[in-house]
């Protein structure tokens, strides 16, 4: 149609086309994903006994991981749970299981795969389980991204520190290029490591841990920080704020943690007198700066652990992690809620659901492989690099 045509018509581009095209923001875009309400009821009760009886029958073949943010009729089959990083090392801890089935997301199974044997082999229930901040820096954006460094003449100062919560991709660009991984634990040990290789770091592909380390542990200021946009032309920098920069953030967020403000903030303490607002360092930096407490997900784990009875909470952390921990600790007369007033779980992390769990099990019970993560060897060894570096971290 030509555009004489188009005229005569009187087509008008929609927002969401203007944005598509990069013509416009989405003001809104670190609210993450739509929270239409609570999770579905759950699954039929004779999924359970399924579940039980087809783990039962591949006994030490079989070892299950359940991060944080599963849903509990997914939990209760985990045989360990914990973060991303603590799950892959559980799974390398135990060779004698030839299957590993990760209940999380795609870049654990990946992590997983990466740090086992061989011989082992990881499954991921559901492939739609991704993971929309890992899916927000690709090998071909962090490629050219790394083409536009070179050309401002600073390639060479930067030392890239990729969060766990990437593509197997991303961490091997990573340790190709003289970097190391991070967890939301350890990021300040990883950047200080960085700043003593090099004068820069592109921190990928978290840009709140990145300026929330930076910033609040190891005292820059936010204009030492620079956000690099793939979708802009040479990220949306000029060579002069490049070389300015100590930290060259990448333009991701979690969609969970993202949808986190300072309002929820300050309608959390109006509406519970005395209350302590602890967050995840994947928050925003305002949310971080004006909570009480900010840590990982072990951290917030152990912090409700060791607090006091009849003490207020508010943790701006995933739904289903914040539940499982109000209903843990009310015994003890801890008040926990969680931050935002809007229900939101992951959505991409609740891809893993109980038929899901009790199709890969029975399908492993019966002989057949399903749903395998396998990271390619070159891929694995730049991958494994880069980890090998965060764990020789002092």
């Amino acid at each position: 149609m030509t555009t004489a045509q188009t005229q005569e018509l009187d087509v008008q581009p929609t927002p969401l086309a203007l944005l598509l095209l990069g013509r416009e923001a989405d003001p809104t875009s670190e609210r993450g994903v739509d929270c239409p309400g609570d999770l579905p009821s759950p699954s039929d009760p004779d999924l359970v006994a399924r579940a039980r009886a087809a783990k039962e029958k591949l006994g030490d073949k079989v070892f299950v991981l359940g991060h944080h943010y599963q849903r509990d009729e997914v939990i209760q089959f985990a045989d360990v749970t914990g973060d991303s990083f603590k799950l892959a090392r559980d799974a390398a801890a135990r060779p004698e299981a030839e299957y590993i089935v990760f209940c999380g997301v795609h870049f654990m199974a990946e992590s997983a795969d990466i740090l086992t044997s061989d011989d082992q082999k990881v499954v991921l229930p559901d492939l739609a389980a991704g993971c929309s901040m890992a899916d927000m820096a690709t090998a071909e954006q962090v490629a050219e991204c790394w083409d536009v460094l070179t050309e401002a003449g600073i390639a060479e100062q930067v030392v890239p520190v990729s969060y766990m919560n990437s593509s197997a991709d991303i961490k091997a660009f990573t340790g190709k290029h003289g970097g190391t991984i991070c967890t939301s634990s350890n990021a300040k040990r990883a950047l200080d490591w960085a700043f003593e290789q090099g004068e820069k770091v592109l921190f990928l592909p978290d840009q709140h841990l990145g300026r929330n380390t930076a910033v609040r542990d190891m005292g820059m200021s936010l204009e030492d920080c620079v956000v690099y946009n793939p979708h802009r032309p040479n990220g949306g920098l000029t060579a002069e704020e490049l070389r300015g920069a100590k930290m060259i953030l990448w333009r991701g967020h979690c969609s969970v943690h993202g949808r986190f403000s300072l309002d929820s903030v300050n309608d959390v303490r109006a509406r519970i007198p005395g209350v302590n607002v602890l967050v995840h360092p994947e928050c925003k930096h305002e949310v971080v700066a004006a909570a009480d407490y900010v840590g990982s997900t072990e951290y917030i784990i152990k912090a409700l652990e060791a607090a006091p009875a009849g003490s207020k909470w508010a943790i701006g952390t995933e739904l289903n992690l914040v539940r499982r921990l109000a209903n843990r600790f009310a015994a003890e007369d801890k008040e926990i809620v969680f931050l935002d007033k809007t229900i939101c779980f992951c959505s991409t992390m609740n891809r893993i659901d109980l038929p899901h769990l009790v199709w890969a099990l029975e399908s492993l019970a019966e002989g057949t492989l399903v749903n395998r993560i396998e990271v390619d060897k070159e891929t694995e060894a730049f991958a494994k690099l880069a980890l090998e570096r965060m764990l020789a971290l002092p």
